[in-house]
């Protein structure tokens, strides 16, 4: 089931993404717009991110920050770059909406391990690295269950645990979970930060 459902996937992911683009033109043209105006260019955020087996791509996502930086030219922390439209994009999880380019691309699905950072790689444990069997989601099992209120290690044994257990029903569950989190949004930060602290090795192990 699992293998049959992932190949149905690869097929079926891009062609619901290109729907949903075509319905969802006139909002993605009003939040370019809103950030044009509000924060100017660049719109969008790009940044490299672990794909399937940990293969690099581009993500995209509407940018929810400033640029600014210190007396020592250093990014101010996230929280004091955040802006209130920023803020309202990461609570009902608008700002992730031009990643259906890349469910398009087949770079990401609508569902599995979120995709973190590239410097995390080398960080994680031999289990922690099995959340990259799967091509990472634009929502998760570890994002409808706690998502940045909880800490590294619990979101890493939800993601393995998605790898094992990925079947349609449970992607269907997770779907309905994330469109219930939109209506009533929780979990957008961790406590003192605006997102999540960063992870810096693997004080939390998950058994392979």
């Amino acid at each position: 089931m699992r293998k049959a459902w992932l190949a149905v996937r690869r097929i079926l992911d891009p062609l619901v993404a290109m729907v949903m683009f075509l319905v969802l033109a006139p909002l993605l043209a009003v939040l370019w717009l809103l950030l044009r105006t509000r924060l100017g260019e660049p719109v969008f955020f790009r940044q490299q991110r672990p794909g399937l087996h940990g293969r690099p791509f581009n993500i995209l996502k509407y940018r929810t920050m400033t640029d600014e930086r210190g007396p020592d030219g250093e990014l101010l922390p996230d929280a004091d770059r955040m802006t209130a439209l920023g803020s309202f994009l990461r609570r009902t999880s608008l700002d992730e909406l031009p990643e259906l380019f890349n469910v398009i691309r087949g770079e990401m699905s609508f569902v599995g391990p979120r995709p973190l950072l590239m410097e995390y790689l080398p960080l994680y444990s031999p289990g922690q690295a099995r959340r990259h069997e799967v091509p990472p989601g634009i929502t998760g099992w570890a994002q409808v269950n706690g998502r940045n209120t909880i800490d590294w290690s619990a979101k890493f044994e939800l993601d393995v645990w998605y790898v094992d257990n990925v079947t349609p029903w449970l992607d269907l569950r997770i779907l309905f979970m994330t469109a219930l989190q939109v209506v009533r949004p929780s979990g957008i930060s961790h406590d003192g930060h605006a997102t999540m602290p960063s992870f810096t090795g693997n004080h939390d192990e998950v058994d392979s």
